[in-house]
Order: structure tokens, then C-alpha cells, then sequence
């Protein structure tokens, strides 16, 4: 690896050359470099030719997506000071780095620094702007989860005091890791989209919505007080409804977006 203060896990199975290689190109064009570990089965053809061509490490997949995260990030070098993962379907937008390591180089007390996400369909076509906003980290322990993991950037000594993402959760540990770090430092909303999320039927939260709300509400409960924990009924219905609503916008979109193509 090329010794670059940012580390991006990109956990693959493989079997997306061309979004892979797009994906690929988003991280290596930023304007921070950016140091790429690929987490994958091995030998898939033109899997380690593609890994060459970015200069990016190359690791046997453990066998789910939570634990091939947390390998890729194992693989850091003493010099990584922020750490995160992208799918091998999304991008990163062009800057989005620079923003990112900005923030968090200005504030010393911030564990986090996140955007806006980009929601494209299978084409790349937009469909919808998440716009995180800065009061999304106050509503992360009982509203919806505004902030999208495409794109933000994690301290590393932060990410290491938890010991990285749960395994045992299949869609939310990536909110369970937001709420595990945040009584570390501040969030911090950089203002700008930096990232794009490829919207499509086998995307893991999009194909499973109802065990990925039950996950997100078993993570919120654990980060919640005893006192607290009782009344999460009160709020847990809407926060689902809400949730559903939104993502059925964006299938609505896409559906939209594929007539028009065809």
C-alpha cells in the first residue's frame, strides 16, 4: 500500500468487474489518495489484475460482509489515521475525500465526518439526494439513520477502541458502529454530497427491509438507557413507517427511471 493517511475497505464477491472498476477509479481519482484494501473469494477471474491496475491490496473474504470489513481494516498500517468502507457498487464523488479529511483534521475532538449521499440507479441515473444535515447525529439513537456510510470517514483510534463493526448483525452494523462511537467525539456534517449509493434489487438493505429494521432497533435499543429502552415503543412504529415510506420513494423512482430507459 502506498502509505496514505486515509484506508478504504471495498468488500467485493467478485463478480461486478465493471462496477467494481468504477468503484475503483472514484477512490483512486480523489484528491486525498487514498489507500485500497479489496476483501474478496479468491481467484475470481480478473480480480487480481483489476486489484493491480489500483495498486490495492488483495485479502481472502471471511465469509460475510461485517466480517470482511473488519478484516480489510485489520490490514492497516500504523500511517492510516481514518478508515471506512464503500460497497463495491458505490463511489465516492470527486472531492469527497478532501472534505472529509478536512473536517476531521480541524476538529481534533470529531470521530466522524460524513455528506450527503447520492442515491443513482443500476444506470447511474439520479433518483434521490440524502442530505444528511447536522442534526442527524441527535436523532441517531430513535429516529431514522440520516447519516449514509458511503462517504464518511472514521478516526481510527475511535474505530479501533470498539473494535471495529459487529459481526454479528447482517444490515446494521453500520448504525451500531455510529452509536458505538458517538459518546467518543462529534460528528461532523461536511455540507456537500460525497458519495453515491447504486440503488438496486440485490443491495442487501433494499432486499431484506424488514430484518434490517429489526436489526437498526435492536442496535438503537442497546445504545439507549434502561429508562429509555422501556419507552422505545413510542417512537419505533413511526421511525419504521417513516423508514418504509422513504425507501419505497426510491423504488418508486427507480421503477420510473427503468420505464423511461426502455
Amino acid at each position: 500500500m502506498a502509505g496514505s493517511r486515509v484506508l478504504i475497505v471495498v468488500p467485493t464477491l467478485g463478480t461486478r468487474l465493471g462496477l467494481l472498476e468504477e468503484n475503483l477509479g472514484s477512490i483512486a481519482t480523489q484528491d486525498v489518495p487514498a489507500d485500497i484494501v479489496i476483501v474478496a473469494p479468491m481467484g475470481r477471474p480478473g480480480l487480481e489484475d483489476l486489484a493491480e491496475r489500483f495498486s490495492a491490496g488483495l485479502i481472502p473474504d471471511p465469509g460475510s460482509l461485517p466480517a470482511a470489513v473488519n478484516a480489510g481494516v485489520r490490514a492497516a498500517q500504523p500511517w492510516h489515521e481514518y478508515v471506512n468502507w464503500l460497497g463495491d457498487d458505490d463511489l465516492l464523488e470527486p472531492g469527497s475525500l478532501g472534505r472529509t479529511v478536512a473536517a476531521l483534521d480541524a476538529d481534533p475532538g470529531a470521530v466522524l465526518a460524513y455528506g450527503a449521499c447520492r442515491y443513482v440507479d443500476e444506470s447511474g441515473q439520479e433518483l434521490w439526494i440524502s442530505r444528511a444535515g447536522r442534526w442527524a447525529p441527535r436523532i441517531l439513537k430513535w429516529g431514522p439513520d440520516l447519516i449514509p456510510q458511503p462517504g464518511m470517514l472514521v478516526r481510527r483510534t475511535a474505530w479501533d477502541r470498539v473494535g471495529g463493526v459487529d459481526e454479528t448483525l447482517r444490515f446494521a452494523f453500520d448504525l451500531d458502529l455510529l452509536l458505538k462511537i458517538q459518546p467518543m467525539g462529534r460528528f461532523v456534517d461536511v455540507g456537500d454530497v460525497v458519495s453515491s449509493f447504486r440503488w438496486h434489487g440485490d443491495s442487501l438493505t433494499v432486499s431484506d427491509r424488514t430484518t434490517s429494521l429489526r436489526e437498526s432497533e435492536l442496535a438503537r435499543r442497546r445504545a439507549l438507557s434502561p429508562t429509555a429502552r422501556r419507552l422505545a415503543w413510542l417512537w419505533e412504529g413511526p421511525v419504521r413507517a417513516a423508514t418504509r415510506l422513504a425507501a419505497a420513494e426510491v423504488t418508486r423512482r427507480a421503477t420510473r427511471a427503468r420505464g423511461r430507459a426502455g
